[in-house]
């Protein structure tokens, strides 16, 4: 068990950072390449990232050999940075929205990440940058001055997998171990691409928690974030990976049994939990969202709260009848929340989600219907939670 800071950038001293990044830029891309010829030594290093109180946003970047270099910020067309003195690139883009952003420089047609700065958006193919603008009141994802609950990484060897992996634990503040309340448990998702970390690194999933709860909008609650893959082969480079049926349904059915079978154990014999379907909930996004879904509603004996976001199920319908083969009105009794949103326009799944939306009105099966503003990302399923993260265990 490994507990880590709530505040990433805090570990990692800025002056540490620039070195090593210089250091790495030199090592690993030799020659005339643009992180090699980013790399300077730390205190020659600009601030960059700087977010103004306007909430414009200035990037920096320096390179003296650069023909051309862009800034690639989701929600904005491209942007392309101008050369001022001491070789420096430059460009400032807003007022942005209160949010958290990726994005990536593209120097010279090659995509690097920004040298200047610490924070990552870790992700098994795109990996970005991220800078947040801040709002006025701060949002839910934010670090505010509350009470903050403890995020920690457990490893262990997959057996029904074959491999070595990682869960992370959210426990709210005033968590004792060693006291005798149980708490609800949430089990939390991620989505295809994305690592366990997902929804704390980028998700903010446990500051969002933290001041939902300091708000008393919130139960205080327990909640734990597994690896979603239960097939390996879904996230292989030179696979077909999870569009297609058969590895998709690996995926799902191999998943089902970690988490039944090694994750919800293991948390049962180290957190002081709920164990009963009333105080359990299942919710993900994209990939994510398309197995809670399938293992929460195919196993109510074990899920009373059931929410999926922006889900991909490897079919757009309409008929979800395989999918669901049990699922029918009388569940409704049993089903204290079933919560299913999509980003109005998600390129990926909308079409999937306005199907299944359908279906269930047809089945006759309660449901909430959310879709918001906004595409297949981050933004949406930070949202998504701070709404929903108020509705579990309430009844």
């Amino acid at each position: 068990m490994q507990r880590e800071t709530q505040n990433t950038l805090s570990l990692l001293n800025r002056r540490e950072f620039c070195t090593r990044m210089a250091l790495a830029g030199g090592v690993l891309a030799l020659g005339s390449s643009p992180l090699a010829r980013a790399a300077v030594s730390w205190n020659q290093m600009p601030v960059s990232p700087v977010v103004h109180a306007d909430r414009r946003v200035t990037f920096l970047f320096r390179d003296a050999n650069a023909k051309s270099v862009v800034l690639v910020l989701g929600g904005i067309p491209p942007a392309p940075m101008h050369k001022h003195a001491h070789d420096m690139w430059k460009v400032t883009v807003g007022p942005l929205a209160p949010e958290i952003y990726s994005y990536a420089l593209t120097v010279d047609g090659v995509r690097i990440l920004d040298p200047l700065n610490p924070w990552v958006k870790p992700n098994l193919f795109y990996s970005a940058s991220m800078v947040l603008v801040p709002g006025n009141p701060p949002s839910l994802w934010e670090d505010c001055n509350v009470p903050h609950g403890i995020v920690e990484r457990h490893y262990y060897h997959s057996k029904i997998v074959g491999d070595n992996r990682d869960y992370y634990v959210y426990t709210p503040p005033g968590y004792d171990p060693a006291g005798t309340r149980k708490y609800p448990v949430l089990y939390l998702l991620h989505g295809y691409s994305d690592q366990a970390n997902g929804w704390t690194k980028v998700g903010r999933a446990n500051f969002i928690l933290d001041n939902l709860i300091a708000q008393g909008k919130a139960r205080k609650m327990i909640v734990v974030m597994p690896l979603g893959y239960g097939d390996l082969g879904v996230i292989s480079r030179t696979g077909p990976g999870l569009g297609q049926p058969r590895l998709y349904q690996s995926n799902l059915t191999k998943f089902q049994a970690t988490l039944f079978s090694e994750v919800m154990p293991r948390i049962a014999r180290q957190y002081r939990i709920e164990t009963h379907r009333d105080q359990t909930a299942i919710a993900g996004l994209s990939m994510g969202g398309g197995e809670s879904l399938s293992v929460g509603l195919n196993n109510l004996n074990r899920f009373a709260w059931v929410v999926g976001m922006s889900s991909y199920m490897n079919t757009d319908g309409p008929n979800f009848s395989s999918v669901f083969p049990a699922l029918n009105k009388s569940d409704n009794a049993r089903i204290k929340l079933l919560w299913i949103a999509c980003g109005k326009q998600d390129p990926i799944v909308a079409k999937a989600n306005h199907n299944l939306d359908a279906w269930l009105t047809a089945k006759g099966i309660d449901f909430t219907p959310v879709w918001t503003p906004g595409q297949h990302a981050w933004r949406v399923w930070r949202g998504n939670l701070s709404t929903f993260a108020p509705l579990l265990f309430q009844s």
